[in-house]
């Protein structure tokens, strides 16, 4: 080199997946093993992962901190795959219709973002390294190229709520187009589930936990969660159209 600068040193050719990513591999060992413990932990006590999560609901249901100390935990529930809608309809049962919807909607979107923060840590470098622009790349780069759309269909269609936060992450979506699209997406869901839940008794509560059997719907209940249910059908019927026209465009687009 005529200038005695040294070159950087070239990153070293041919390397394993595990090389390439094991700072990943190695977090994602640490994670599961922290939830198989926390997971051993729960069931040695006797009552298991929602046995545990009953106590939790009694101890907010008795707190000043209730509020706050449900958002936390609602918001790190992605860490150990626990049902949202268990919790969403603990929400109804503990604080109501209306702040049971507001804290739910609070919880939900934070742990939404919480999933989605670890899926693109996790994806980050995985898909870019394939330049073959496969079918993989060629379908993760529409929907960056769609995010609202696209995650606000999943939200519709009731894909699995943790699956779309991590998929959203992995593929690199947008991020403030992924939180409207989920803040949009889930209220039809939330309030139906909300609702269910502000309707339920204390024994109504034990059952669903321990059982899984759903509380008992009164009509004004019922109604409500129809209606959102259907709502959402037709959003995504909507929101399905435009982004097929918006994919036949780009194909007869010769610039596309």
């Amino acid at each position: 080199h005529k200038d005695g600068a040294s070159l950087p040193p070239m990153p070293p050719a041919n390397q394993s997946f595990v090389q390439k990513h094991w700072q990943k591999l190695s977090a994602l060992g640490i994670w599961a093993v922290l939830v198989a413990a926390f997971i051993w932990y729960v069931n040695s006590s006797g009552k298991g992962l929602t046995g545990a999560v009953l106590d939790a609901i009694y101890f907010i249901q008795g707190s000043a901190w209730g509020p706050l100390i449900y958002i936390v935990i609602y918001a790190l529930r992605p860490l150990t795959f626990f049902s949202a809608a268990l919790l969403t309809i603990s929400g109804g049962f503990l604080f109501g219709p209306l702040w049971g919807i507001v804290y739910t909607v609070i919880g939900a979107n934070a742990s939404a973002m919480v999933a989605y923060t670890i899926g693109r840590y996790f994806g980050q470098g995985v898909l870019d390294a394939d330049e073959s622009g496969g079918l993989v790349q060629q379908y993760a780069t529409r929907m960056r190229n769609n995010s609202f759309e696209t995650v606000l269909i999943m939200r519709f269609i009731f894909l699995p709520y943790d699956l779309v936060n991590y998929l959203g992450g992995f593929l690199r979506i947008n991020w403030r187009a992924f939180l409207l699209a989920t803040v949009l997406g889930s209220i039809p869901g939330t309030i139906s589930f909300v609702l269910l839940g502000a309707s339920a008794s204390p024994q109504d509560i034990e059952k669903l936990f321990l059982t899984g059997e759903l509380p008992s719907l009164d009509v004004r209940v019922l109604l409500a969660s129809v209606v959102m249910f259907v709502l959402s059908l037709l959003l995504s019927r909507y929101f399905k159209r435009r982004e097929g026209a918006s994919v036949t465009t780009a194909d007869a687009d010769p610039a596309a």
